[in-house]
């Protein structure tokens, strides 16, 4: 069974940085791809961003730029950077992995992380 600790989130003014942190454990032969989601109120839930395991990653269009998405894949754990925010990037922010494990196939979420972005 595979497990996901994120860590990082915060209370950030605007135009502030914050990093977040998703590592893995457990029984993991290989990662498919990593991605960070969020959660804001009354609003669906929306990928945010994608990295896959040889790099290639992928972002909300809202987030180009600013946002940047990253992994370590000694760790299992993936990263995401987080600048110039906007009080509309207040969410809970979720990671997601997917890959291969014992006893299979695994896609596996976090706990979420409560990000806002207030003065």
């Amino acid at each position: 069974q595979v497990q996901l600790v994120e860590s990082g989130g915060g209370l950030v003014q605007p135009g502030g940085s914050l990093r977040l942190s998703c590592a893995a454990s457990g029984s993991i032969f290989s990662i498919n791809a990593m991605a960070w989601y969020r959660h804001a109120p009354g609003k669906q839930r929306e990928l945010v961003a994608t990295i896959t395991s040889d790099g290639t990653t992928d972002y909300a269009d809202s987030v180009k730029g600013r946002f940047t998405i990253s992994k370590d894949g000694a760790k299992n754990t993936v990263y995401l950077q987080m600048n110039s925010l906007r009080p509309e990037d207040t969410a809970v922010y979720y990671c997601n992995v997917r890959g291969w494990g014992r006893p299979g196939f695994f896609d596996t979420w976090g706990q979420g992380t409560q990000v806002t972005v207030s003065s």
